[in-house]
């Protein structure tokens, strides 16, 4: 698929697109195809979303060859997995051949709506007319820390994993790293290399094989159809957090060199509290407990729920007909927020936003 898209009409009133990283960049790409006006806002000095900010030794689960967005192939050879820095490059790459406005260190502060159009102000102090939102804004500023009792007066760090950049400072010390899921591997893989270790869970850790029948795995989730079930099916089949193994982490477990207990009850001074009530001194814990989507923004117009959720169905908000979503959790399918993923859920709700400021006649989905 090429980039030579037909031109898009200058004179009408743009989408604004809220987020120049992945989900934000497919969105664009979705309303080119469609010859639909955009403006992407990007709170940063690039548009490559929150990758520049992850932790230095971050790699993608899926293999560059699974890891591309319509219109360009990621480079390199297909079955390795690029790096942070790597997937940074591309989607600035991207970025320049989508022939779309993008205004860079740009936070939205909020939005209104008035009549059949928004009106979206900046920190910079602008008020920009937008025909449709699309809310592209993820979840990396947005961190969930999980409180625990006694916390307040623990003498150790406790921090997520989002501030975390490379295991220097643990050096010798030791450390408790919270979660379940592929980052919660990674990091504490690369601290058992100069901490003492232990991963805290809820349950035990669950894998998914790296490689079947010779493949990556992603080649099963692609073949098999997983990549695109509903979204409601995949909490019943999944259960959770799982492990993508692609720096060895089941290795590690076994080897002793990382282990893994249930998650502690209670911080208390400088220790924290297991669940069988042995107290263990503990000189730092990261939080590898996920993060809720970045969408303050949508306070004002009344589009969150009281624990300030979006209210959607599939990425189609339920309360402000012309608002959409891209890049949320889980949002129409496993792959929702992910390189491979991302794109399709673009096209999916791009197409019946284009339809309504169109006004045609068909406008299902969208509250009209």
């Amino acid at each position: 698929m090429s980039f030579d898209l037909d031109p898009v009409p200058s004179s009408a009133v743009p989408v604004i697109v809220v987020g120049g990283g992945q989900s934000g960049l497919a969105a664009a790409r979705a309303l080119r195809e469609l010859r639909m006006p955009a403006v992407i806002l990007e709170a940063s000095d690039r548009p490559t979303g929150s990758w520049p900010h992850y932790y230095d030794s971050l790699r993608l689960f899926s293999p560059a060859g699974y890891s591309s967005m319509p219109g360009m192939t990621f480079p390199g050879v297909p079955d390795r997995y690029p790096d942070r820095d790597e997937v940074a490059g591309y989607l600035e790459h991207y970025a320049a051949r989508l022939d779309v406005e993008i205004q860079t260190s740009t936070r939205v502060e909020t939005i209104q709506q008035e009549g059949r159009e928004f009106i979206v102000f900046t920190n910079g102090g602008e008020a920009l007319r937008a025909s449709g939102i699309v809310a592209a804004s993820g979840s990396f500023s947005n961190p969930y820390r999980p409180g625990f009792p006694g916390e307040e007066a623990f003498t150790g760090e406790v921090s997520h994993v989002a501030d975390y950049r490379n295991p220097a400072p643990y050096a010798g010390q030791r450390v408790i790293v919270v979660g379940a899921g592929d980052s919660a591997a990674q990091v504490a893989s690369e601290l058992a290399l100069v901490a003492t270790v232990t991963l805290a869970t809820r349950h035990p850790v669950r894998f998914i094989p790296q490689r079947l029948g010779g493949k990556d795995v992603h080649y099963w989730l692609r073949e098999t159809g997983f990549d695109t079930l509903p979204a409601e099916w995949l909490s019943k089949i999944t259960g959770g957090s799982v492990v993508t193994d692609s720096v060895g982490f089941r290795q590690t477990l076994a080897d002793g060199r990382v282990d893994r207990r249930p998650m502690f009850i209670a911080l208390d001074g400088n220790q924290v509290v297991w669940s069988d009530g042995q107290h263990e001194p503990a000189d730092a814990i990261i939080l590898a407990t996920g993060y809720r989507p970045s969408l303050d923004y949508l306070r004002e117009l009344g589009a969150l729920d009281a624990d300030a959720a979006p209210v959607h169905v599939g990425g189609i908000s339920s309360t402000h007909v012309g608002l959409v979503y891209l890049g949320l959790e889980f949002q129409r399918s496993f792959a929702s927020n992910t390189l491979r993923g991302v794109s399709e859920d673009a096209r999916a709700v791009i197409a019946p936003l284009a339809a309504w400021i169109r006004d045609a006649p068909t406008m299902v989905g969208l509250g009209a």
